[in-house]
Formats: C-alpha cells, structure tokens, sequence
C-alpha cells in the first residue's frame, strides 16, 4: 500500500512512502482470541523495553507508577465531577483532604472471601 502526505507548510514538498498496515504485519493479531487490536502495536513495543529494563536495571518506559499517578488523576477527576466537589488528594495518607465521602469513594468492596489489604501511612 502506498500513502501520501502532503504538509500544510508550502515550503515542504508532498511525498509518498510505502506502508504495510498493522494487520498485514502481523496476520497472527487477527486470529488470537481476545487480543484488542488497539492495543497490540504498544504491547509489542513495550514487551522488550520492559525485558531491556530488567537486564539493565532500569525503568522501562511504560512504568507501573507513571501508569498509577495517570489512572488516579483521571479516578479523582471523576470522583470530582461525580461529587461536584473539587478535590485535594494526599498520596502519603491516601485520602482525599477533608472529604470523607469521596476517600470512601476511593476503594470498592471485595467479594467474599477477599480482603482489601490494610496499607500502613508512611
């Protein structure tokens, strides 16, 4: 397949480049049962940084506490809007400052026979 671009900016001259479609890269993606397609080009991506990460000792570029500072802000930006209450979230204690309506909203309950694991402040 074959694609153009062509730039807004006039000074730059269109071209056109090959390119191969996700799928036709790897066909296996359409077949495997509950793979999310979206998904899949990250996924590929991400597996060896995150071994390159271990080998070297480093962190990989998709870290666990990047991806939880991003999940949390969105949770407390719908906690907000839920509530309708700006809120004020205080990592070390893991409450929402002065609001003990939307800290509660925080957690759901566990279905029997699991526990929430109590999680001492620092």
């Amino acid at each position: 397949m074959r694609a153009d671009f062509v730039p807004n900016d006039k000074s730059q001259k269109p071209f056109h480049f090959d390119c191969v479609y996700e799928k036709e890269k790897y066909p296996e993606d359409t077949t495997e049962e509950g793979i999310e397609l979206n998904a899949a080009p990250a996924t590929r991506l991400h597996m060896p940084d995150f071994l390159a990460a271990i080998d070297k000792r480093s962190r990989p570029v998709a870290d666990v506490e990047e991806g939880h500072i991003s999940t949390a802000s969105c949770i407390l930006a719908n906690l907000s809007q839920q509530t309708g209450r700006p809120m004020v979230y205080d990592p070390a204690r893991r409450v929402v400052v002065n609001d003990r309506e939307a800290t509660r909203l925080l957690a759901r309950p566990y279905r029997r026979p699991w526990q929430r694991p109590r999680i001492e402040a620092a």
